[in-house]
């Protein structure tokens, strides 16, 4: 059984909030009577992840993605519950807890806007302390993965957005880390630079053994990188294991899609029993059948009907997750 290198239990994460009511009355009554209530972002979250496992860590806005990950970056205290990461308390900050870490988040930069990321890349190395050789090699290898070429004399500040994240990606792994946190990593960018940023991630967890926790709104990050996922909601955990675990868990059925050829009866093909049209346009249909009879129905249409394309597909999975946010249930 592979290590843990995160260790999560029973973690818990209340923040006291002010309020008060508008108007200049109540705002100088504030002043001396202030009120608080307590929001709890997080409630009694245990999970362990091991080396080398990829985790998406997913929920809807507010429900304590964020707030979790900061408390295993160190960034908050925890109310309640302990946390260890590579062996460390996270809320201590300790030099031996940081060298373990890196951290992306896609909202923040760690590039100082007016200098060349390479002299960024240089500050990091005297942070972390790393070996000229061994910056100098771990550099060259992620420059060669990521594809910099001459980005790295470039100030930051003239950089796209997709090429300051591959910057991003090599400043938070620069030192090695065993355990590499991504927040939103892909926010904001082009389809083509998300597809490359997504395999160079994956190819790095594989290389390096380093486990990795990610959020992320988009579904196809999640499904290009992630092995495992732990859902929340309102703060609590809902579902921890595999994605197509949950789907088949979910949404017991198959969706077929058809292609009908000329001469066939578009409005009204026999189709055989079990099969329900969620879909039509024209020659294409779309139909739901149960997961187990998808086989048989597929043998069944392409011996009764003419056919220029048919295609089997799970349902997608932002609609299993958005039943789960709706519900806040997995049963």
């Amino acid at each position: 059984m592979p290590e843990s290198l995160i260790q999560v239990e029973h973690l818990s994460k209340v923040y006291r909030v002010p309020e008060r009511e508008p108007g200049f009355k109540a705002a100088v009554k504030s002043l001396f009577q202030p009120q608080y209530r307590q929001v709890a972002a997080v409630q009694d979250v245990t999970f362990q992840i091991a080396a080398g496992e990829r985790v998406g860590l997913l929920g809807p806005n507010g429900a304590g993605k964020t707030t979790t990950l900061k408390v295993l970056a160190g960034l908050l205290y925890p109310t309640r519950g302990q946390v260890r990461v590579a062996g460390q308390a996270p809320a201590q900050r300790s030099s031996a807890f940081l060298r373990q870490i890196g951290m992306v988040q896609g909202n923040k930069s760690q590039m100082i806007w007016d200098i060349p990321p390479l002299d960024s890349f240089q500050v990091l190395r005297e942070i972390y302390g790393v070996p000229t050789a061994a910056f100098r090699k771990t550099l060259d290898e992620l420059v060669a993965l990521l594809d910099l070429g001459d980005l790295l004399t470039r100030p930051a500040r003239n950089l796209s957005l997709g090429e300051r994240m591959k910057c991003e990606l090599v400043a938070s792994l620069l030192h090695r880390p065993q355990v590499l946190f991504l927040d939103e990593p892909t926010l904001g960018l082009d389809i083509s630079m998300q597809q490359r940023l997504r395999k160079f991630i994956s190819d790095y967890n594989r290389q390096s053994g380093a486990a990795i926790l990610l959020t992320s709104h988009y579904m196809a990050d999640v499904t290009a990188i992630c092995d495992r996922i732990i859902l929340i909601h309102n703060g609590r955990k809902l579902y921890d294991g595999a994605l197509g675990e949950l789907s088949e868990r979910l949404a017991p059925f198959k969706l077929i899609r058809l292609a009908l050829a000329n001469g066939t009866n578009h409005e009204a093909p026999d189709l055989p029993e079990g099969v329900k049209v969620i879909e039509k346009e024209g020659s294409n249909l779309t139909l739901r059948v149960a997961r187990q009879d998808a086989p048989g129905i597929t043998s069944a249409l392409l011996a009764s009907l003419a056919i220029n394309d048919l295609t089997v597909e799970d349902p997608p999975v932002e609609a299993v997750i958005d039943r789960i946010y709706q519900e806040g249930s997995v049963a």
